[in-house]
């Protein structure tokens, strides 16, 4: 082989995504020495506290990962959103998302992707490389891109995610499906490691939101029944870590290796259902034993979609639309005024209301909530039209945080202060 001096270095990228683990909670783990792998890692890079989108779902964040931009620019703002014209909720996916991905575009310079597990990936589409979709994907079957993999991956016994249906009610099972679903997760991504030509490298670990849903209430007090086993998965992970990174640096190549997640968590003081907000202070009409937000009636002003997303009512927008456009900015700040006043056991509930225009301002700005609300920590706001009362709790016990993610790489000179950098330093780090 004739040497070039002028060819490129080949150069990888490894990302380990860890769905939900805030900042602090990682932070703290490592000073109480928990995580040996971490703390070795990180202490040689840059460990930060980022900021993430709002609403701060994984939908949104993920794909604000991948496309570098705001829902405004990707059209996702939420797991569910309505048909324009109508109150018919449905689910966006994969082939919603509106801007090219990372994927995509590296794709286009040559380079091969393996995507482990990353959510709002589903259905899988035709990647350069090799893509299996996470949360939401309903059947494995179009969650595989490509199909050559299909048999390999039912041979491994993988996983799409835990089965949260039953673990909610059943925290042993919980914690056995957290476990075995890591395990064979990890399987996998060995083997593609091992037997595909990729460049960057990614691979998302869902069971930390899980799991700090259900008991984040066991990391918070070490005499909690699961606290040990709490901690017992995340040093599971930390060993993960430590397997892939070995990997890594055996690499020949010119190599970065980076680590974050798409928000961060906190306990759950009370849930606050934003709709029976609305509903009783006059905003929000429903017909009797309502169940979804199909079933609103006519001289509804508002109406909210999960997590934190109001939408005014306006004429010629909505079927029902009550509110003229020569009433839209005073309604808007009549919510603003009174959703700011709520309180909860004299605890303002809300930290900030911010109207679409503070946040967005891309081409799919029409489709952006007119309001969309963050909570004080303690807060978890829902969008339910079936509770009977604006306070309540159900056995979820951790909430997602907007201003606690993490992000770290290796390289101490590469910084993030949002997710929607993060794009752009790992494609400048690999092209």
């Amino acid at each position: 082989m004739i040497f070039n001096p002028f060819k490129k270095k080949q150069k990888k990228v490894l990302i380990i995504g860890l769905d939900g683990v805030p900042y602090s909670l990682l932070k703290r783990l490592i000073e109480k020495g928990k995580l040996p792998t971490l703390k070795e890692i990180f202490s040689k890079g840059n460990f930060s506290r980022i900021t993430v989108t709002i609403p701060e779902i994984s939908s949104v964040s993920w794909s604000s990962f991948m496309t570098g931009k705001d829902p405004s620019f990707h059209g996702i703002y939420g797991f569910t959103d309505i048909l324009p014209g109508t109150y018919k909720m449905y689910f966006p996916n994969f082939l919603d998302l509106k801007a090219e991905t990372i994927f995509d575009e590296i794709g286009k310079k040559g380079k091969r992707s393996v995507v482990i597990n990353l959510p709002a990936t589903y259905p899988a589409k035709k990647i350069s490389g090799v893509l299996i979709s996470g949360f939401v994907a309903l059947r494995l079957e179009k969650a595989v891109f490509p199909k050559e993999i299909l048999s390999k991956l039912k041979e491994f016994g993988y996983k799409i995610d835990v089965d949260t249906k039953r673990g909610k009610e059943d925290y042993d099972f919980l914690m056995k499906d957290l476990f075995s679903t890591l395990e064979k997760r990890r399987k996998v991504a060995l083997w593609l490691w091992e037997n595909q030509i990729w460049d960057l490298f990614m691979i998302v670990i869902t069971g930390t939101d899980r799991i700090q849903h259900f008991l984040f209430d066991a990391f918070l007090d070490i005499d909690h029944p699961y606290s040990e086993l709490f901690l017992k998965y995340f040093q599971k992970i930390d060993s993960f870590v430590a397997e892939m990174y070995e990997k890594y640096k055996k690499l020949p190549e010119e190599k970065t290796f980076f680590m974050l997640s798409d928000h961060g968590f906190t306990g759950i003081e009370t849930e606050v259902y934003i709709n029976r907000w609305l509903y009783e202070n006059g905003y929000l009409k429903l017909s009797p034993s309502p169940k979804t937000i199909s079933d609103i009636q006519e001289g509804t002003v508002a109406f909210a979609l999960d997590p934190s997303r109001i939408y005014i009512n306006l004429k010629g927008k909505f079927p029902l639309g009550k509110v003229e456009k020569k009433d839209y900015e005073k309604v808007r700040e009549e919510l603003k005024k009174g959703l700011l006043e709520m309180k909860y056991k004299r605890r303002s509930v809300i930290k900030k209301v911010f109207f679409k225009e503070d946040l967005f301002s891309g081409p799919y700005l029409e489709f952006a909530p007119d309001i969309v609300l963050l909570s004080n920590y303690g807060f978890d706001l829902k969008a339910s039209v079936q509770k009977a009362h604006i306070f309540g709790r159900s056995n979820l016990t951790g909430m997602h945080t907007y201003d606690d993610a993490f992000f770290f790489c290796e390289n101490k000179e590469i910084d993030c202060k949002t997710i929607f950098e993060a794009k752009e330093k790992i494609e400048k780090v690999l092209c």
